[in-house]
């Protein structure tokens, strides 16, 4: 259900440390380089991480993180519902429905909750949940 979350952290540097040492138990590595963040992921031999640490900057809020969550969806009409719905319930758009440039395949939306908590919902774009053949997942 979970497609990966981002943790802000006050000193990107020693949380990359920290993780990196701490998650290579379980078969971490770093995967995913968009600096200044870095995504981890198990060593699996595909693009996809589900872990991220991002700095905190002062659009987050300087002292107060703000967490990234992305639950995965099974399709791009999935994504537009997730946007359509969380919009009526409340939240504001921090990203209409779309591709975006992060990797092939990639399709996504996303808004902030009450608490200004970036929610994303994403298409399986790495082809590890479900794929045919063109990067897209099943039914796209």
């Amino acid at each position: 259900m979970l497609d990966h979350i981002t943790l802000r952290v006050r000193d990107v540097n020693r949380s990359i440390d920290f993780y990196t040492r701490a998650l290579a138990p379980l078969g971490y590595v770093v995967k995913a380089h968009h600096e200044p963040t870095l995504g981890f992921g198990v060593d699996d031999g595909t693009p996809h991480s589900d872990f991220y640490v991002s700095p905190m900057t002062e659009a987050t809020g300087g002292a107060s993180p703000v967490t990234h969550i992305a639950f995965l969806a099974p399709d791009r009409d999935a994504v537009r519902a997730f946007h359509e719905a969380a919009i009526a319930a409340g939240g504001r758009d921090n990203g209409a429905p779309g591709p975006r440039p992060y990797h092939p395949g990639y399709y996504s939306a996303f808004v902030l909750d009450p608490d200004g908590n970036n929610v994303e919902a994403v298409v399986d774009w790495s082809g590890w949940f479900r794929d045919d053949g063109d990067g897209q997942a099943a039914g796209e």
